[in-house]
């Protein structure tokens, strides 16, 4: 496998490249920080026990402008990529997003509009080339409106609505859309937040999406039991949902 990461740094997008490093894929790292970039590279080809190669190059999800080029310096590196994996968002909790404005609008450009963009310019080239994996994580929070993720569910809810019709257009071309919903995971992201139950960890989510990865899971519920918690969600009337604030 050539992979190309966008987000492999932090939280579960490191924990996914450490997962694919160990099984012997080539990895491409896509980010903002070039030190950050630079010492998980270091920690990749380790963990890769020297069999592997790993290289890294800009790409800010808030600047669409350099995606093209982020992804053309990518395939020249590895002569060729046939998954790209997408991990990078902005997070914040419903009160601070209702009382933050400008960045609720940062939030809502960088995890539908940019991200949807950036996914385009994959398409485009993995589908020139005869197919190929495009893993992207969204979340449980896009299942359905719901009183403490409003906006920040909101952007999710848009992304899998793309990435399904994504799925449903090209999967006869060869392109594997995989949508990653996690529940909760004990993240930077989410520090200092009080876990819930069924909370997860990065290293388990990493092994639910690789295992995804191989096997072309078209949507993905990590940790497991958010598919059944989800699913009731999704059946509850509405006068129910206005009472209860999950």
């Amino acid at each position: 496998m050539k992979a190309v990461i966008l987000g492999a740094t932090k939280g579960m997008g490191r924990s996914i490249a450490r997962a694919l490093a160990e099984r012997g894929a080539e990895l491409y790292l896509l980010g903002r920080d070039q030190e950050d970039l630079a010492r998980s590279a270091a920690d990749l080809e380790q963990r890769g026990r020297g069999k592997i190669r790993v290289h890294f190059g800009s790409c800010d999800l808030e600047k669409p402008e350099g995606f093209f080029t982020a992804l053309q310096e990518a395939d020249r590196a590895m002569s060729g990529f046939d998954t790209v994996v997408v991990t990078a968002a902005l997070f914040a909790v419903q009160s601070v997003l209702e009382n933050e404005l400008q960045y609720t609008h940062r939030l809502l450009t960088v995890n539908f509009a940019n991200t949807v963009v950036f996914c385009e310019y994959v398409k485009q080239r993995l589908l020139a080339q005869g197919g190929g994996t495009l893993c992207v994580i969204s979340s449980v929070a896009g299942e359905r409106g719901r009183k403490p993720v409003i906006l920040y569910g909101a952007s999710k809810a848009g992304l899998t609505a793309y990435l399904e019709g994504l799925d449903h257009k090209h999967h006869a071309d060869g392109l594997r859309v995989i949508t990653v919903k996690p529940g909760f995971v004990k993240t930077s992201m989410t520090e200092g937040m009080k876990p819930p139950p069924f909370a997860g960890e990065p290293d388990q989510v990493a092994r639910d999406v690789v295992r995804a990865i191989e096997r072309g899971t078209p949507v993905l519920y990590t940790p497991r039991i958010w598919a059944l918690i989800m699913l009731i969600i999704r059946w509850l009337p509405r006068f129910v949902m206005r009472k209860i604030n999950f």
